[in-house]
């Protein structure tokens, strides 16, 4: 990414120290790269259409309406409705370390189209069909596939090669799943409108959540439960989720196991394996590992410092 924001930086000017805005333009989106090189409270920012922002160095403190103030640190993205107003506090840029973020605008007709094609994927029956990106906005953490696709598009706008327009398209098609994807998960695994009741999806979730410590829960159970055959249930979970039905329970249960060490920090790691729902330590050790980058032994280490 270094290297990206250095092509850029030579080819840009800068005519502000407070969000000098560079664009590089494609048929259905357009990159806003906004730098700051100055301390700054209270800036306003909007735009005419729907964005998603990713901070990329430094630091920004971020006012939004219907959520309280937060962090917004690199690595982590908002996915914002069009005229959503922003007040912005800059608190630590500086001329050598500037506060760097992208705002990435996609037309709102390709996102309509792209979930109309989403909602034909996924849909089981009349079940399943209406996912949409929010009119709200939403904070991404963490989200590894998200990060991953910013920074191709990132690569692509800026290389400006004759297959842009052709590689944007895709991406951003993409992008625009992923954060359906996205949406669709939060309001799964919430309960919002009362989706675990409405879908067949929606209540194999719930009975996951209910059940999750259950070492007996098979996909082939959970495909009988929504009564469908057990390669179009996980084919239809994957695309409505973005992750298997084995990686989604595999998940909750290491969410659950991380609960237990820092409830009962003395536990031995076998003890919180199999309270978690694992018959098998290594693979609890190597899943743990996939998804939190650490060791279990290391997790439950760093809560005693």
């Amino acid at each position: 990414m270094s290297g990206l924001l250095d092509q850029h930086k030579s080819r840009r000017q800068l005519t502000t120290l407070v969000e000098n805005r560079t664009v590089y333009s494609a048929e259905y989106a357009e990159l806003n790269i906004y730098e700051t090189h100055a301390v700054a409270e209270k800036v306003m920012l909007t735009f005419d259409f729907p964005i998603i922002a990713s901070m990329l160095t430094g630091k920004k403190i971020m006012h939004l309406d219907g959520i309280p103030s937060f962090e917004f640190l690199p690595g982590e993205s908002l996915v914002l409705p069009s005229q959503q107003k922003m007040i912005i506090d800059f608190p630590i840029a500086t001329q050598e370390s500037p506060t760097q973020c992208l705002a990435l605008g996609i037309d709102a007709n390709k996102i309509n189209e792209v979930a109309d094609k989403f909602n034909q994927v996924v849909s089981i029956e009349e079940e399943n069909n209406d996912w949409a990106i929010h009119d709200l906005a939403t904070h991404l953490t963490n989200n590894i596939e998200v990060n991953y696709l910013l920074e191709r598009l990132i690569t692509t706008f800026v290389n400006n090669n004759k297959s842009k327009d052709i590689l944007l398209d895709l991406m951003i098609q993409e992008l625009i799943i992923r954060l359906l994807q996205t949406n669709a998960k939060q309001s799964l695994i919430c309960g919002c409108d009362g989706i675990f009741s409405d879908t067949r999806i929606g209540m194999v979730i719930k009975y996951i959540k209910d059940h999750l410590t259950e070492k007996s829960m098979s996909v082939d159970s959970l495909a009988k439960m929504a009564q469908m055959s057990t390669s179009n249930f996980h084919k239809k979970f994957k695309n409505t989720l973005g992750v298997s039905p084995v990686e989604y329970i595999n998940s909750e249960k290491i969410k659950f196991a991380k609960k237990l060490m820092k409830a009962r920090p003395d536990s031995f790691i076998s003890e919180i394996a199999y309270k978690s729902g694992f018959n098998n330590v290594s693979y609890f050790n190597r899943q743990f590992k996939k998804m939190e980058m650490i060791t279990p032994q290391q997790f439950k280490h760093s809560l005693s410092q």
